[in-house]
């Protein structure tokens, strides 16, 4: 009885190697050729964007129209939005190069990307903590609530770090109040605190708290007048969701380092900028971003603007006023995925001619008896 056996088809080295070939330049045409992609909500993105743009023109129309000159040494774009060094109402120390990187309308669809990886919907209460140290984030970040139909529930800070805010004329409750009655923004902040050391401008000459108070009388808003940091804390939560009314807090957005925001120093640095969804290792202490966290609502954490930058694709330090819809967060190069198809549907072509039909090994076969037929000489 005889045995049967399956003997697999030889393909040649060649063959094998043309095809190997091929596939390799298909994948090398599949990366070199890349084309740009949309990101999602590449439409909001752009009108937050303009929005902030033509905010900051607002701002700097003001500056300018309350006799505060612009200092083109720190602020190269001439954007009216970076101030002093050191003033009355400096409460901290700030890195010059982070709050010029700051100064670019396209920040406003970094925060429209990471709200709606939050998960924000419009009708959808947004609790915001800001601060004075960076004006141009402000204005990006309402812009962005605003665009995607959400609720800003705000509260603000009037002191402010190195460079930001920090003009005891134009505050940044004073920059938001105007935005508002030139109809630009449509929501004001609900409540409004010192900021600085325990959010009570500790530290602060007698002049500095004066003209603290003062910004605080003239915004209008509602007072907080915390007795030190888990007072602070304690009240701000509390107002957050009595302003918040029915409307389901969906995520909580802080810019800056107000203290009792973040939990100090140590606080600020644990979060990691973007969006935080659990809390980070090594303990961080108690604070606005921890407790939210910790009731399952993420938090955006608009802090080491150059690293944000770097991921977006957005420029350091502009010496000018980017335009709007630059950088990778509305598009980004990515493989073609027609081309990818292309190349595909011709390897499998391919190899189904030169092996499953074995067609090599006809060519090779015709080519073997060609040399046969010929001559001797």
């Amino acid at each position: 009885m005889k045995s049967l056996y399956w003997q697999p088809r030889r393909h040649s080295t060649r063959v094998i190697a043309l095809v190997a070939l091929v596939a390799v330049a298909a994948m090398l045409s599949v990366l070199r050729f890349r084309v740009k992609e949309r990101q999602p909500n590449h439409a909001e993105k752009v009108r937050a964007a303009e929005l902030t743009r033509h905010a900051f023109q607002v701002l700097k129309d003001e500056r300018l129209r309350r006799g505060e000159a612009l200092d083109p040494a720190a602020d190269p774009s001439e954007s009216g939005l970076i101030g002093r060094l050191i003033s009355p109402i400096t409460t901290g120390t700030g890195i010059a190069a982070a709050k010029q990187t700051s100064v670019n309308p396209n920040f406003a669809a970094v925060v429209v990307h990471l709200l709606d990886r939050a998960g924000v919907k419009p009708g959808d209460a947004v609790a915001v903590g800001l601060s004075g140290s960076f004006p141009a984030l402000n204005v990006a970040t309402l812009a962005a609530i605003e665009t995607l139909g959400a609720k800003p529930v705000t509260i603000a800070s009037v002191g402010a770090s190195e460079w930001g805010a920090n003009l005891p004329t134009l505050t940044w409750p004073d920059m938001e109040r105007a935005l508002v009655e030139r109809n630009v923004l449509r929501h004001r902040s609900v409540a409004v605190s010192p900021g600085g050391v325990d959010d009570r401008a500790l530290g602060l000459s007698e002049e500095g708290k004066q003209s603290i108070t003062a910004a605080i009388a003239r915004s209008g808003l509602r007072a907080l007048e915390p007795l030190g940091l888990a007072d602070s804390i304690e009240k701000r939560m509390a107002v957050y969701r009595e302003a918040a009314g029915d409307a389901p807090i969906r995520a909580f957005v802080n810019v800056g380092g107000g203290t009792s925001t973040v939990g100090t120093r140590i606080g600020k640095e644990l979060f990691k900028p973007g969006l935080n969804r659990t809390l980070p290792r090594g303990a961080p202490p108690d604070s606005v971003m921890a407790r939210f966290v910790r009731d399952g609502i993420p938090v955006v954490h608009l802090s080491r603007i150059e690293t944000l930058a770097r991921d977006f694709g957005l420029p350091e330090r502009p010496t000018t006023m980017p335009k709007v819809g630059e950088g990778a967060v509305y598009q980004k190069l990515t493989e073609s995925r027609a081309l990818a198809g292309t190349a595909i549907v011709l390897l499998v072509a391919l190899m189904h001619g030169l092996l499953r039909l074995d067609l090599g090994r006809h060519l090779e076969s015709r080519a073997a008896r060609r040399r046969e037929d010929e001559p001797m000489v």
